[in-house]
């Protein structure tokens, strides 16, 4: 779907060339995805160089492919709505996390899982374009970059990697610091001396974070994973959902004559609606239930 090819990459950009190459395996079955990963890489560009020759001119022609996406998604709300949009992006990015966190929590240790852990995390650095990333998304980003390194280095080393998280200690590190680059996690584990998976992915002995299995994404897998293995499609199963219960205050709530709404509220339960409905493109069911209770619940009450 993307316009001409883009000129080589210039140095300056090279912390970009991941985002950029998801972009493109996407452009096919996730065109929305493959073009906010583009306009990340572009927001970041100007950021970093946007004086330089080799830099002014890759920037120009990335931004010709972005209007070329844009007129053909033009009729896409993921496009024309940013909230919807950022529900697409986030939805795509827990479903392949999810997909990896089950596969490693059932010790099936593969290539197709640690690619699918490092693409999360690359899409979750997406989410910036929409602003600034929840302490949640914060969370799930240093854990699948820390995962893709720590499961990388244990299959190349020969060694059986643990399922989930280790090494529960607390860490005192600030997550509101880390910036998706590879300095910003504590190096503990070695970093890999070939460049067969992914040279510039973060090393890092995870533990301060306990993400529990299925709280965190939708239920189903990917509608496509990366074909970078011998995995089947065949071989990848939709979980059992778990529909959460209804609250039964909510079944006969009512605006309460003192409650006052203010524009932040309105705007967030649009966006919990919003959430609701890109959940249900993908049949997960219980998350659109959950958000669409934070949204009648901040509606009749006020509060989350």
């Amino acid at each position: 779907m993307a316009a001409a090819a883009l000129p080589p990459l210039p140095e300056q950009f090279k912390s970009l060339q991941h985002h950029l190459r998801t972009g493109q395996e996407l452009d096919k079955r996730e065109p929305v995805v493959a073009y906010y990963c583009r306009l990340y890489a572009m927001q970041t560009g100007m950021k970093l160089d946007s004086k330089t020759p080799e830099c002014r001119k890759f920037l120009s022609k990335l931004m010709d492919q972005l209007e070329t996406m844009k007129k053909q998604l033009g009729d896409n709300e993921a496009i024309t709505q940013e909230i919807v949009g950022c529900a697409h992006v986030e939805n795509y990015a827990l479903k392949m996390f999810l997909y990896a966190d089950n596969e490693d929590r059932a010790g099936r240790f593969h290539k197709n899982m640690i690619k699918s852990f490092y693409t999360a995390s690359l899409l979750l650095d997406v989410l910036s374009v929409f602003g600034e990333l929840t302490e949640e998304n914060v969370q799930h980003r240093k854990y699948a970059r820390w995962k893709a390194a720590y499961i990388h280095n244990c299959l190349k080393n020969g060694e059986t990697p643990q399922p989930g998280p280790i090494g529960m200690e607390e860490e005192d590190d600030d997550a509101e610091n880390e910036e998706g680059s590879s300095s910003a996690l504590p190096t503990q584990v070695s970093q890999p001396s070939s460049s067969t998976y992914d040279p510039n992915m973060p090393t890092s002995n995870y533990s301060g974070i306990h993400i529990p299995p299925g709280a965190h994404a939708p239920a189903n897998t990917p509608a496509e994973v990366p074909h970078s293995t011998g995995v089947t499609s065949n071989t990848i199963q939709p979980t059992p959902q778990n529909i959460p219960a209804v609250d039964p205050s909510l079944y006969n709530a009512q605006s309460a004559g003192e409650v006052r709404l203010t524009p932040e509220d309105f705007a967030r339960a649009q966006k919990y609606c919003k959430y609701a409905g890109s959940a249900l493109q993908y049949e997960d069911v219980s998350t659109a239930v959950q958000n669409l209770q934070k949204a009648l619940k901040l509606l009749t009450t006020g509060r989350e």
